[in-house]
């Protein structure tokens, strides 16, 4: 990929027209009658039908297929504490996600509040305009609390991406890892580096996964028992070994997460690893440690990373736009471990089955075929639009967080007619 530079950046966001994202009329309005319909007097009927039963707004509205990202910019991306409008860009961008990839409309709100309580009720305040909510970009540990507690007063769901996107997403890479290498969840010893959003999360999702020995490793070293320097979140990943520095914990290792700072990871420590072992490194955009230097000792591991110039990219694409796509069309009410677990599976499983031509034409005409250099779908393999919200949708009704109970067939079905009618992409 050809490098890109800082003009290029500032100029896609600024011309023709600020911005990447537009509010677009959906229905006719091109006479003095539309008007009224649309408006004045016409509205009125849709508000008394919502006033009586709260569920037509769904149907009267554009609350079903509405998303809010919600950020006050205390983490963005890998930039820090910039602030709630120096943030707005990245916002905007998950809009455009949420609309190239799964036909989602959404708002981006960015608000000049830190403190938790504020935020969460900013949260509730707006849920009833909104059939979800993506929180972005906002710092640990005060995350954990703004969705929890958002959660809990609110009927529509609420995720925060920073935690969820990636668990899901490098789950589905370690259960293809395993099954490239013939090694079971249960038996592995996984260190994540970063005991923030991403990094406790992700914990959380492979235990659920079924590992038994989880690793959390954050700035002063290892997460363990003797450590009397935790905080709420962390304490429930104190482990009681003889362990101190990250090197200590990366003995033996078969899975290492990074989820931290660039160049944190040598190669002395990589020698340490167990065979064949999933070295996953997200920092961006300078992973914990280059691929080329830890193949460079190693030519048997399986290396991930958050970018798109080397195999294997862990990127929250593959995740959010479809779970919300799921959710939304079951109107569930929360998305649940469940339903993270359905997509994190369902990934996994596209990553097995053949690349069609499109795909690979998309990518220069590289090789995509299930093994070290392939364990994820590509952003851009449109099956991932039907799998993941097909598995998230029946996820959702299966485990009693659906308002509506659709025909997963049918379901199936609709999502292939919309990729061919707005896409043009044929799909199996």
């Amino acid at each position: 990929m050809k490098p890109i530079t800082k003009q290029e950046c500032l100029d896609y966001h600024s011309k023709p027209t600020p911005g990447k994202i537009e509010i677009n009329v959906t229905k006719p309005v091109n006479d003095a009658r539309e008007l009224s319909i649309a408006y004045s007097p016409g509205v009125a009927e849709p508000c008394l039908e919502i006033q009586k039963n709260p569920e037509l707004a769904y149907d009267y509205t554009s609350k079903g297929n509405l998303v809010a990202v919600i950020s006050n910019g205390t983490a963005v991306l890998g930039l820090g504490n910039l602030g709630a409008l120096a943030g707005k860009p990245v916002m905007e961008g998950k809009g455009v996600l949420f609309k190239k990839f799964a036909h989602i409309n959404s708002f981006d709100l960015e608000v000049d509040i830190t403190d938790v309580d504020k935020m969460v009720e900013f949260v509730r305040a707006v849920s009833p305009t909104f059939g979800g909510i993506n929180l972005e970009d906002i710092k640990a540990p005060e995350c954990f609390d703004i969705e929890r507690l958002a959660q809990e007063i609110c009927d529509i769901p609420i995720f925060h991406d920073d935690q969820h996107g990636t668990a899901i997403i490098s789950g589905a890479g370690i259960l293809n890892g395993c099954e490239i290498t013939g090694k079971k969840m249960q038996d592995l010893k996984i260190v994540v580096i970063g005991a923030g959003a991403a990094g406790l999360a992700a914990s959380g999702m492979y235990k659920a996964l079924g590992a038994k020995t989880i690793i959390v490793c954050d700035s002063v070293g290892a997460i363990t028992t003797k450590r009397n320097d935790l905080n709420k979140y962390k304490e429930p990943w104190a482990v009681d070994m003889d362990i101190v520095t990250l090197a200590d914990a990366m003995v033996g290792a078969d899975v290492v997460i990074g989820n931290s700072s660039a160049d944190c990871i040598t190669q002395e420590m990589v020698k340490t690893l167990a065979p064949n072992a999933m070295l996953f490194v997200m920092a961006n955009p300078n992973p914990e440690i280059k691929p080329e230097l830890a193949h460079a000792v190693r030519d048997d591991l399986i290396i991930g990373t958050g970018r798109s110039d080397y195999p294997n990219q862990i990127n929250n694409v593959l995740g959010f736009p479809f779970i919300f796509r799921g959710a939304l069309d079951v109107r569930a009410k929360a998305v649940n471990m469940e339903m993270k677990m359905a997509a994190c599976f369902a990934l996994a499983n596209l990553a097995k089955k053949e690349v069609p031509s499109y795909i690979r034409e998309a990518y220069n005409g590289i090789e995509l075929k299930f093994g070290k250099d392939y364990i994820l779908p590509k952003p851009f393999d449109r099956r991932v639009f039907v799998e993941l919200s097909v598995a998230v949708a029946k996820a959702a009704m299966d485990s009693g967080v659906a308002r509506l109970t659709i025909d997963i067939n049918e379901y199936r079905a609709s999502l292939i007619a919309m990729l061919k009618e707005k896409e043009g992409i044929i799909v199996e």
